[in-house]
């Protein structure tokens, strides 16, 4: 008999302290979901966009990327070292061959950076010859041969409107003058397509830079401030989900005893039907973007990883159009240096990709074509093909841009004297060296812009992978595991990435439908707070 007493009070005393347990969350859920209300109809409005400007009104260009065709040999009358020579210009970084306006051209990085061109026939100068080319590029990829130019820019920073993930830097950024006010951004040192914005679109990103990523705290503070009080505002309303799970997951029988004494009807029982079923979306939505914005402490440098010695002219013996090699599938080339030695890299069109068109057929090269390319490497003394030197090239820009991190970050010292300790480079490996001409949608995917690339991936402790953009001797990305874990986790919790085998369509529609429910609850929450 006393042991049923005894349990009963237990029973009791249980009772009370889940009951007060439940009145504190119940306050705290009430006064969190205040405090993050604004915030939530900021970032669920503005996630509501993206995939509607991103997916479903996306703008569209004629051209994404320059058609590439093989280059006629009898176009380059001049060496490039005859050309600086007629120019008087004695060193230079680099230099490429373009084609526009029905000219061929030698682009050359002078020392100080400019880009000058020079026709390949006489060696005469183009005057302003990076402009007009940036606004070749722009037509060309508008297909807009007419629509007046109203402004040009030439872009050094990122800004609000031309955004980090666009990567190329510098650009020019060229306005044209027609109702959609179109923008277009171009790198004219790699002939390539930045970005594109028509009026509707600079609308959307200038919405979304202030809603989503919250750039009205730069305004007022810094990049760091905005950071916090972003990730605090984040964990705010992931506890506000969690205590909502506990009130209406943990304690739902207690609440189902209330509601047959007070039924609770209209909009209190929509808050808690809806919520209950939507949270695991708040929870994901606000780890992922909290996660996410510890990425952002660090500036972007990616865009000052270049190599770019500087080369004599008169150093270079062997003259460009005087290459050992299968000009009828030429497309162009640059200089490098490696190991003490010049070699000239140049591209060709695959062979099982070189199909000539008839003149009669009106068809054109595949715009593929310069992701199928060849790359060979002729020693500039010799005219001899070095094999297998973009990978070798590759690994050697890999070093130079950590200062040999790929080893060094796990390398064991050894002891060469009492005093004097060197790192041990030799039993580390290289894992996976490897061209790609597509993205890889996990790991490189299409945000990292650049193709082709090599991709060396390390035997570190943080298995890190470098990218690297042989044709211009730039570093496209480094990823290491704790990359690899916040990338999954914001393409899986936030991007809806686990539905891509229902297709794009529905996993932007879930998305849409997930972030619209969110607001809803928020909004039904705050109503019933008016109310009370």
């Amino acid at each position: 008999m006393s042991k049923e007493i005894t349990a009963k009070k237990s029973k009791k005393k249980d009772s009370k302290f889940i009951k007060k347990i439940k009145q504190k969350a119940y306050a705290w859920h009430r006064i969190i979901g205040l405090i993050t209300i604004i915030p939530v109809i900021f970032w669920t409005l503005s996630g509501l966009m993206h995939p509607f400007m991103a997916h479903f009104f996306k703008p569209t260009i004629a051209n994404e990327r320059l058609e590439i065709k093989p280059i006629d040999k009898s176009q380059l009358t001049l060496s490039i070292q005859e050309v600086l020579a007629k120019n008087n210009i004695t060193d230079f970084r680099n230099f490429k061959i373009v084609s526009f306006e029905n000219n061929t051209f030698y682009q050359v990085k002078t020392v100080t950076g400019d880009l000058l061109y020079f026709n390949t026939l006489d060696a005469k100068k183009l005057e302003n010859g990076d402009q007009k080319y940036a606004h070749w590029l722009s037509r060309y990829f508008l297909d807009d041969q007419k629509s007046p130019i109203a402004k040009t820019d030439i872009v050094t920073e990122f800004t609000s409107q031309y955004k980090y993930v666009n990567r190329y830097l510098p650009v020019y950024k060229v306005t044209f003058d027609r109702p959609d006010a179109m923008e277009v951004y171009v790198e004219t040192a790699s002939g390539k397509l930045a970005a594109f914005n028509p009026k509707s679109r600079q609308a959307f990103i200038w919405f979304f830079d202030v809603f989503h990523n919250w750039a009205f705290m730069d305004w007022i503070s810094n990049n760091s401030i905005r950071i916090v009080v972003m990730i605090l505002f984040l964990s705010i309303i992931f506890l506000s989900s969690i205590s909502g799970i506990v009130i209406y997951g943990l304690f739902w029988k207690q609440f189902k005893k209330t509601d047959k004494l007070a039924p609770k009807k209209g909009l209190r029982r929509y808050h808690r039907q809806i919520g209950i079923w939507i949270s695991l979306f708040t929870l994901t939505f606000a780890f992922s973007g909290a996660y996410h914005a510890t990425t952002k402490w660090e500036p972007y440098t990616l865009d000052k990883m270049i190599y770019e010695p500087t080369f004599e002219t008169k150093k270079i013996p062997l003259a460009n159009n005087k290459l050992n090699l299968d000009w009828s599938r030429f497309l162009n080339a640059s200089i490098i240096t490696l190991n003490d030695t010049t070699y000239f890299r140049c591209e060709l069109l695959a062979k099982e990709k070189f199909k000539k068109p008839k003149a009669d057929s009106g068809s054109k090269w595949n715009k593929k074509d310069d992701k199928k390319s060849e790359v060979i490497y002729i020693n500039a003394t010799t005219n001899k093909i070095a094999p297998n030197l973009d990978l070798e090239y590759a690994e050697f820009l890999a070093y130079y841009f950590t200062d040999g991190a790929p080893k060094a970050s796990c390398c064991e010292m050894i002891e060469t004297s009492e005093d004097d300790f060197q790192p041990s480079f030799e039993n580390i490996k290289l894992l996976e060296s490897k061209v790609l001409t597509d993205f890889e949608s996990r790991e490189y995917g299409f945000v990292n812009k650049r193709l082709p690339v090599v991709k060396l991936a390390y035997d570190t402790p943080e298995k890190t992978t470098y990218f690297i953009e042989t044709s211009t001797s730039r570093l496209a990305a480094v990823i290491n595991n704790s990359d690899r874990v916040e990338g999954y986790s914001f393409a899986i919790l936030h991007k809806f990435l686990f539905m891509d085998w229902a297709g794009k369509n529905i996993r932007d529609l879930t998305m849409v439908l997930a972030a619209l429910t969110i607001l809803i609850v928020s909004v039904l929450g705050f109503i019933l707070f008016l109310k009370e």
